[in-house]
């Protein structure tokens, strides 16, 4: 092949740089991982400081919006003009929107910057996945893919601790002036060193097929969040959105059945392996969201400690996932395999949940953590891998475009199991908890308690039987939302079975594109020489 100045020599991807563009994206996931979390202890004393308490959910769902609505987006975009320049937005914007939050002085003003943050957000999780796949083969790619994994449960534990320090002592806005440095650091390390080419499609990108996603996204977001809140699930307004829904996704369909470059191309659901993971994703999405949304307030009644504290009640499942995540992708780098892992973490998932049917007002927080271990175990076997194994199937073109769906599918199915789960959660703690007011009227009084103010400060200095009614009423709501969601997780497990094995590439997706060779030579040099003057420089495949 002869270089021309339309096709520029491919790069040299030295082990040193691998790391140094690893070393960026890690540092943007973390960005994105940390936002998720952080600003949920510190909302209460941003709403009280912004005003807007009656509109506090805005705060999450703007963001949640925005993340989901671009991760198709980023995924297709950068599989069609490259990722390097979408990245080093993605960084920009969030770092720019972090500082916007910091000086609002509004509410609505702070969520719009959310909505920006989760408009960087959404492609710093997204570019990251897609980015290592095209720098490091499928079949080394497992150690890369075990400390993204990583990075989401240690954020999950340092978001609300570091959430509750700062309202407390530092000022909410240090959750965003946090971003900053984190965020400028990794602009310059990526801007220097992710020399990933740029790509000048040939093809009309699907723009209509963009809006439509986008609405039909919105659309399922919103109907999830204030369906049986806000309105009434029968009520007019959640009808229409339901009718407007199922229309909007007929349209899509039907115009990415005809679009030249689709942004879901419709012959990725004839590709098993991708149909299976997406499934699965949607699943694991909807059980582990539903689930972990609503036992933090639960292990604050029970255990009386300050929201900021009881995010280091989760430790042991970040625990449990991180342990089985890293083992999992060492065993895979060392003999290709991955089959046996989703099943394993499934029928984990299924344990840690059946044993948490079996929770009480008694029950130790030392039983409660190593049910978290199990549940966290068979998450760390699952989410990373199906990534993994869904970008292995499918070509090196299509890397962005099957990693943001997969990202995507879960995402929805964490939308629509927490609006499931909230339902019954809500429903059923607020009989409970009338029950325990009634039954105890006396102390109630004393107490001066009602049940639309009940803080968990409170709650553990309240005497002993009132105190083990209202834990039991957040039990009693609680433990039959695991029962609807373990049939998903069972479901989960049986699909996980028929997941094909392919063996797992041995070319990252630039060298098989031709992009990119490998260095071999260790005395070979970080160089944009063209590396096919030197036959030593061209990996074999």
């Amino acid at each position: 092949m002869t270089t021309t100045a339309a096709t520029p020599p491919p790069i040299v991807l030295t082990q040193k740089r691998i790391w140094l563009i690893f070393s960026a994206l890690i540092a943007g996931m973390f960005l994105a991982g940390l936002d998720q979390t952080i600003v949920g202890t510190a909302m209460p004393t941003i709403v009280g400081h912004l005003g807007g308490v009656q509109y506090m959910a805005w705060t999450a769902t703007s963001y949640l919006l925005a993340t989901t609505i671009v991760m198709p987006i980023y995924g297709k975009f950068g599989d069609m003009f490259g990722r390097r320049w979408l990245f080093l937005f993605a960084i920009a914007v969030f770092t720019a929107a972090s500082i916007g939050a910091a000086m609002s002085t509004g509410f609505w003003e702070f969520v719009v910057f959310r909505g920006l943050q989760g408009v960087g957000g959404g492609g710093l999780m997204i570019l990251a996945q897609a980015i290592i796949a095209d720098v490091v083969p499928a079949k080394d790619r497992g150690k890369y893919m075990a400390p993204m994994g990583a990075i989401f449960g240690i954020t999950s534990v340092a978001g609300p601790l570091l959430g509750g320090l700062f309202a407390d002592h530092l000022g909410w806005q240090w959750c965003f002036w946090l971003n900053v440095p984190i965020g400028l650091a990794a602009l310059v390390i990526a801007a220097r060193y992710l020399t990933i080419p740029s790509h000048r499609p040939e093809t009309r990108p699907d723009y209509l097929g963009a809006v439509l996603m986008s609405s039909a996204t919105a659309l399922l977001i919103l109907i999830t969040d204030w369906g049986g809140k806000q309105y009434a699930w029968g009520s007019a307004t959640i009808l229409a959105m339901i009718a407007a829904l199922v229309v909007v996704v007929g349209v899509f369909v039907a115009v990415e059945a005809r679009a030249q470059e689709p942004m879901l191309p419709l012959w990725l659901f004839r590709n098993r392996t991708f149909v299976l993971t997406s499934a699965i994703g949607l699943i694991v999405g909807l059980t582990m969201f539903a689930a972990l949304a609503f036992l933090p307030t639960y292990l604050q009644m029970a255990t009386g400690v300050s929201a900021s504290v009881s995010g280091l009640l989760l430790i042991p499942m970040m625990v449990g996932m991180m342990l089985t995540l890293i083992s999992s992708m060492g065993v895979i780098t060392k003999t290709g395999h991955y089959r046996v892992f989703p099943p394993i973490g499934a029928l984990l998932m299924i344990a840690g949940m059946l044993w948490l049917t079996q929770l009480t007002a008694q029950t130790s927080m030392w039983v409660v953590g190593a049910q978290l271990f199990v549940i966290g175990a068979g998450l760390g076997l699952i989410m990373q891998i199906i990534v993994l194994v869904v970008q292995n199937a499918v070509e090196p073109g299509q890397i962005g475009t099957a990693t943001s769906a997969n990202n995507y599918f879960r995402e929805m199915g964490g939308a629509i199991g927490v609006a499931i789960f909230g339902s019954i959660f809500t429903n059923r703690l607020t009989s409970g908890l009338t029950d325990a007011f009634t039954s105890h009227m006396s102390e109630v009084a004393g107490a001066h308690l009602n049940p639309g103010n009940l803080v968990p400060s409170v709650v553990k200095h309240l005497p002993a039987d009132l105190h083990d009614a209202i834990v039991g009423a957040y039990v009693h709501a609680l433990v039959p939302g695991f029962w609807y969601i373990i049939p998903g997780a069972v479901l989960a497990f049986v699909l996980a079975l028929f997941i094909p094995h392919m063996e797992l590439s041995d070319e990252a997706g630039m060298i098989a594109r031709g992009e990119a060779v490998l260095e071999e030579s260790p005395t070979a040099t970080d160089s944009t020489e063209d590396p096919r003057q030197d036959p030593k420089l061209v990996t074999e495949h």
